[in-house]
């Protein structure tokens, strides 16, 4: 509960803190390896009670379902759980709890004259507790337990950006896993190039692999002050980059393609170990390559197992044939206190063992947005 909450303000009830427990029980086991989809049945249970909860909690959710048919009596499987777009969390405040035990809101990126999507949260337990066991598996597989790693952080400290989930997610990383000589290296919001560059040769000298982590953008700002000075380095052995987000509102772009060929020139790091993650402020979990923790096969991304994505025709609405394109939704259920199923603006497709993202259906957040917007008001 946030200071200066309303007296009798209270926290989860007993529903709520029993669906938690469920899906923070789930996030503890161990992951089987890349191939762990989860419990299907236990999924599906799990994702019908939190819609169950989020109908009964969330007023303009339960107005966009009630628009469709859709009510806990109705819906029989996970999949007919209806999706809000995620342009709505720009417009409505998508909160399954009461809004004076708000404990944190993630923001979306944007300017101070944009509008923001906002992730209402009133534990951040749920958040914490997804994140390490994606971020392990698909960028520090190889760690062995209770080992740390040298991490550095092409992005804000979570101090600096406090609304930023990324920073959060970060910061969490860096907690549980990052080793003495760890840190982040974006600074007053501009990359600190040359303590960069120092932490690296460090890391050179000593022999001590590196985990680079951080923004798209962040690594051509590493990129360019490198070719400022000429300077070209060759990571130790068993270095990896982790890069993620895209380049909307930067001065520049630059295909991945071009990005990973640079991270390679410039850093001695091959496509090979290069791991992109996919993630959106208004999800609780995240989806990575699997390049190193399945090498040899074919790239792809991975869900957690509480987590299922979909490929949706748009012409249908239905699931898109195996290997075609649609968009991407996503039933999360570390979204016990907003919305769990959201559809995003990306297009992707399934392939074997996960799916990929082929990038944004032009106009799809902004019709998205209007429409949910007008149903979810609807009085």
């Amino acid at each position: 509960m946030k200071a200066g909450a309303p007296p009798g303000a209270r926290g989860p009830d007993p529903a709520r803190a029993e669906l938690d427990a469920r899906v923070l029980a789930w996030m503890r086991e161990p992951l089987s390896g890349p191939a762990d989809a989860g419990d299907e049945p236990r999924f599906d249970a799990l994702a019908r009670a939190l819609f169950a909860f989020q109908f009964a909690h969330c007023a303009p959710y339960r107005r966009f379902c009630a628009g469709r048919g859709r009510t806990p009596e109705t819906v029989a499987h996970w999949r007919a759980i209806p999706a809000v777009p995620a342009g709505a969390f720009k417009e409505l405040a998508l909160r399954s709890f009461p809004e004076p035990c708000e404990a944190h809101a993630f923001r979306t990126s944007g300017t101070a004259a944009e509008r923001r999507g906002v992730l209402h949260l009133d534990t951040l337990a749920l958040y914490e507790a997804s994140l390490l066991p994606s971020f392990r598996r698909g960028v520090v597989p190889d760690l062995a337990p209770g080992a740390r790693a040298r991490l550095r952080i092409l992005a804000p400290a979570p101090a600096e950006a406090p609304d930023s989930s990324l920073s959060h997610m970060f910061g969490v990383v860096l907690a549980a896993l990052g080793d003495a000589g760890s840190g982040f290296d974006v600074r007053g919001g501009a990359l600190d190039a040359a303590g960069l560059l120092a932490a690296l040769e460090c890391a050179g000298a000593e022999g001590v692999p590196v985990a680079l982590c951080g923004t798209a953008f962040g690594f051509v700002h590493l990129l360019d002050a490198l070719a400022a000075r000429g300077a070209r380095l060759a990571l130790p052995a068993g270095s990896r980059v982790m890069e993620t987000g895209g380049f909307k509102g930067r001065s520049r772009e630059l295909p991945r393609e071009a990005l990973y060929e640079g991270i390679a020139s410039a850093l001695g790091v091959p496509a090979t170990r290069i791991v992109n993650q996919y993630g959106m402020t208004e999800l609780g979990s995240q989806f990575y390559d699997s390049v190193l923790c399945s090498p040899g096969e074919p790239r792809r991304k991975l869900a957690p197992p509480w987590a299922r994505v979909r490929v949706i025709d748009p012409e249908t609405g239905e699931d898109a044939a195996p290997g075609a394109i649609g968009v991407i939704r996503i039933h999360d259920l570390a979204n016990t206190g907003s919305v769990a199923a959201i559809e995003t603006a990306d297009l992707g497709r399934t392939v074997a063992g996960g799916f990929e993202v082929r990038g944004r259906e032009p106009g799809a957040e902004a019709r998205g947005c209007s429409i949910a917007a007008d149903e979810m008001l609807a009085p």
